[in-house]
Formats: C-alpha cells, sequence, structure tokens
C-alpha cells in the first residue's frame, strides 16, 4: 500500500513541474485523490459490492469533478492532470504510464452491455478535451491532440488530431509530454499545400501573359488571397 502511495506521489513529481511538495500533492492534486477513490471502489465493484462502489465512485466525482467507473481497469502510475471534466467509462482499459488532462473522456457508444468503452495503451497522452468514443484500441506511446474526437483504432507510436481524429505524420522534433497542444494541424497543412500550388500556377500564367501580350484583367480575389496567406503560413514562407 505505502510503496503505491510513494509511486503515485513521484510520478506526479516526474509530470507535473508545478508539484512542489509531497503535502502539496496529498492535499492539492484532484487527479490524485480521483485514482484513489477508484482503487476502492474498484476493489468493491469486483467484490460484487457494486451499488458500495457506485457510492464510493458518485462521492469521488463530487469531491474531484472526475468521473471513473468503478468497472474501468486503470494500471499503474496514471497522471490526471487538474482533470475537470474527465470522464472515464465502465469498460474502459487504462494501460501504465498514461497521461490525460483536463476535459478528456473515455466514452461508450453501444447500449448493450458489453465492451463499449476504449482500450488506452501504455505512455499514451490524452490532450485536453479529447474524447475517445466506443471499444476501440490506442496504442502505446500514441498521442491524442487537444480536442480532437476519436473514433477509430489508433496504432502504437501514431498522433492523432481534429475531428474527426486524423492520423497524421508529425515531421517536428519529438514533443515533450506537456507539449500536447503543438500537434500538427492535417487541415493547414492542406490549406498551405493548396496555396503554394496556386502561387506556381499563377506564376506560370503570368509568364504566359508576358510572352503572349495578353493583358489579364485585374483579379478581385487578391485581397481575400493575401489574408489567407497571412491566416495559414505562419512565417513558413508560402
Amino acid at each position: 500500500m505505502f510503496g503505491r502511495l510513494r509511486e503515485d506521489i513521484q510520478t506526479i513529481f516526474a509530470k507535473d513541474p508545478a508539484a512542489r511538495s509531497v503535502a502539496e500533492i496529498l492535499f492539492c492534486y484532484p487527479g490524485l485523490h480521483a485514482v484513489w477513490f477508484h482503487r476502492l471502489s474498484s476493489f468493491l465493484w469486483r467484490h460484487r459490492l457494486k451499488f458500495l462502489g457506485r457510492l464510493v465512485s458518485h462521492i469521488g466525482r463530487f469531491f474531484t469533478g472526475i468521473e471513473i467507473h468503478p468497472g474501468a481497469t486503470i494500471g499503474r502510475r496514471l497522471f490526471i492532470d487538474h482533470g475537470m471534466g474527465v470522464l472515464i467509462g465502465e469498460t474502459s482499459e487504462i494501460g501504465n504510464d498514461v497521461l490525460m488532462y483536463t476535459g478528456a473522456v473515455l466514452g461508450g457508444t453501444a447500449l448493450k452491455k458489453e465492451k463499449r468503452h476504449p482500450t488506452i495503451g501504455n505512455d499514451v497522452v490524452i490532450g485536453t478535451g479529447a474524447i475517445i468514443l466506443g471499444a476501440i484500441t490506442v496504442g502505446d506511446r500514441a498521442k491524442v491532440g487537444a480536442g480532437s474526437v476519436v473514433t477509430k483504432p489508433v496504432p502504437a507510436d501514431a498522433t492523432v488530431v481534429g475531428v474527426p481524429g486524423r492520423i497524421v505524420e508529425d515531421h517536428h522534433e519529438p514533443l515533450l509530454n506537456l507539449e500536447h497542444g503543438q500537434l500538427p494541424d492535417p487541415v493547414a497543412e492542406a490549406v498551405r499545400f493548396v496555396l503554394r500550388e496556386q502561387n506556381q500556377i499563377e506564376k506560370r500564367l503570368k509568364e504566359l501573359e508576358d510572352v503572349s501580350g495578353v493583358i489579364a484583367p485585374e483579379d478581385e480575389l487578391v485581397a481575400m488571397k493575401q489574408h489567407v496567406v497571412r491566416e495559414f503560413s505562419q512565417g513558413d514562407g508560402i
């Protein structure tokens, strides 16, 4: 018991730079309290004391703002950062060393009494407000970007962003776990590609006009295009 307690405290020191003392962690971290409430509620649930398990879970939700169903399976060293609005459904399974941020949801999509919530692998990061729905698997070391909605399986080491969630190739340097807001944006990347291609086409047309002596009418969309370029270029030289 005391070994698990020390492990819980060490996990928070390792993953939260705001943690300054053991006393602060013990009294001021609702994510830690939610995990402790779950251990008790899960014990009662597994021993067929299901009403008491749900009652303890409900009390934990009242005090922490985090709802973890007693039927959920949680591995070691789960850290729920801040935690308000986090929801972990009944048939969810979470591996070891998972990091979840405020508002993350592991939700179900079926009414049948069967596996209907996600399975989360080891070392997964689930960003602020991310929603993972259904009996899908998120592989080891995957990252789910803030605000993403994931409804399909995610392979190991993948990065998922957007609504609906898309697996993207990350061309950046490896990110720290806390930098879950600095993930690739596939929509912006697509717009940047179109703008680059448009610039090349316009350049070729201008050269043809100059050679043939054709005088093209003034483009009424120039101002709008400049606005779009400013929005999506972000200094990358579109």
